[in-house]
């Protein structure tokens, strides 16, 4: 048990003692601080944990109150159960349409997992553009071929140490965004034709990859707390000739699920047998709500012959404007991917990475992760609150440990392609579950983007959602 959880408990043990009475407002935090002998960052996660239990409210801008009725956890999504055959991606066109409907700034914008302009470190941003501008005036002006800025290449070396890898400059390349990375990786692997197998659900851009290139995707089922199914993979690989396997092990998208480190292992010794490529999205690894960075799918593969290439960008911690991606491969795998990179687009535009160098040299980031990791946490918390208020009684969610999206899943009979439709009427956007398979199952489910700052017209928003459900 960590330290916020032992005083998480003991502030429980409060409220049930009936020294925190239902309806009050808790003490300060430096306040608590000093009662327990802790940090005061401990203390917000203290009541972060209480708060995901539905014993506390957060109210903006006063604190937080005891709740006058504590809510209960809803139950999770029911594990997915695909049919185990490949098949040709359709009905993605369907996400372009959504988002040209709902990329407006009238519309209150849930559909998208794109991070509100209050969760990103804008201020920095702009003070680093300021100084990259003057100090770089030739390496601004120039190509940084192919593979991507040296110090930048560096020090996203030195990062990977974090999630469990030993990684050298040389094998990093750099990308525009996670999406170009994960593109790059099937290209060098895979062609048309081939089966990749995929999570179920899955985020629709993997699928609108495999579509664009004329491959066929494998759903595997996969369990809403640690993701794709071990079992379920085996079967797959016995029946079909699976070229690659594209999943997100930590904090997955659209579930939040995190895979053991144990079954990590399992899923790298599976590859090994079956000789099977995996292709590692990590995008959401840093925003874990526990404050332990969880290893990577690609620290247990082996360093230079292994079966892993690992992808991941900045654009849900720094930017998503800024399209900073990055990947480390197998040396048997990297000369292909460089070439690719090279005949795609040349390189990755050098303002933006000179701009996440000097933000990373500076010591901003871990310091920015700490507070949004913290704040994602809340709004989980918060949005699951006003779900368990709104929708629905039989309404199931995700319960993720990392990132910002909530998996909705609601009765049978509802038509979330058509709930959406009615949404934008409202000026609401969200995802409807079948964009998030390749033969669009989950018609009664949605994914909801938990990043937004909480206003009453969100809740407000919420509300309405709920009503037309």
């Amino acid at each position: 048990m960590t330290l916020y959880q032992d005083i998480a408990n003991k502030i429980n043990d409060h409220i049930n003692n009936g020294m925190f009475l239902p309806g009050s407002r808790l003490p300060g935090v430096r306040c608590l601080s000093q009662q327990f002998g802790v940090s005061v960052s401990t203390i917000v996660q203290a009541q972060q944990q209480l708060e995901s239990r539905g014993l506390l409210e957060a109210r903006p801008r006063s604190g937080y109150y005891v709740c006058t009725n504590p809510w209960l956890k809803l139950e999770l999504p029911l594990p997915s159960k695909p049919e185990l055959k490949p098949a040709f991606v359709s009905g993605q066109e369907l996400v372009l349409q959504l988002t040209h409907l709902a990329n407006k700034s009238d519309f209150v914008r849930l559909g998208a997992a794109v991070p509100d302009i209050s969760f990103m470190p804008i201020r920095a941003l702009q003070g680093s553009l300021s100084k990259i501008v003057r100090r770089y005036e030739q390496l601004n002006a120039n190509y940084a071929f192919p593979t991507g800025i040296p110090e930048l290449r560096g020090q996203i070396a030195r990062r990977m140490y974090l999630t469990g890898a030993t990684v050298e400059p040389d094998e990093v390349l750099i990308t525009n965004g996670c999406q170009e990375s994960l593109m790059l990786a099937l290209q060098t692997v895979a062609k048309s034709g081939d089966i990749i197998a995929i999570e179920s659900p899955t985020f629709y851009g993997i699928l609108q990859v495999i579509e664009a290139m004329g491959m066929k995707a494998l759903e595997i089922p996969t369990d809403p707390q640690e993701g794709l199914s071990l079992a379920a993979l085996e079967l797959a690989l016995e029946q079909w000739p699976v070229k690659a396997c594209v999943l997100t092990p930590n904090f997955s998208n659209p579930l939040g699920s995190l895979m053991p480190d144990n079954k990590k292992q399992q899923l790298i010794a599976l590859a090994h047998r079956h000789g099977l490529l995996l292709i590692e999205d990590d995008i959401y690894g840093d925003l874990g709500f526990s404050g332990k960075r969880p290893c990577s799918l690609f620290s247990f593969s082996e360093r230079n012959d292994g079966n892993v290439i690992y992808c991941s960008s900045f654009s849900k911690t720094i930017s998503q404007g800024l399209r900073v991606g990055w990947m480390v491969l197998p040396h048997r795998y990297f000369k292909k991917a460089e070439y690719l990179k090279y005949v795609n687009n040349l390189a990755t535009p050098s303002i933006p990475q000179l701009m996440v160098v000097d933000f990373l040299t500076q010591n901003g980031y871990d310091r920015h992760l700490r507070q949004v990791q913290i704040r994602y946490s809340r709004q989980i918390s918060l949005f699951t609150h006003a779900i368990s208020k709104y929708f629905p009684a039989g309404t199931r969610v995700s319960q993720p440990q990392g990132g910002f999206v909530l998996w909705v899943e609601l009765s049978e009979d509802i038509d979330t392609l058509q709930l959406s439709h009615h949404m934008l009427k409202h000026n609401i956007s969200i995802a409807p579950g079948q964009i998030f398979s390749a033969t669009q199952k989950y018609r009664n489910c949605i994914r909801l983007n938990c990043a937004k700052s909480w206003s009453a017209e969100l809740e407000k928003s919420l509300i309405l959602l709920g009503k037309a459900i």
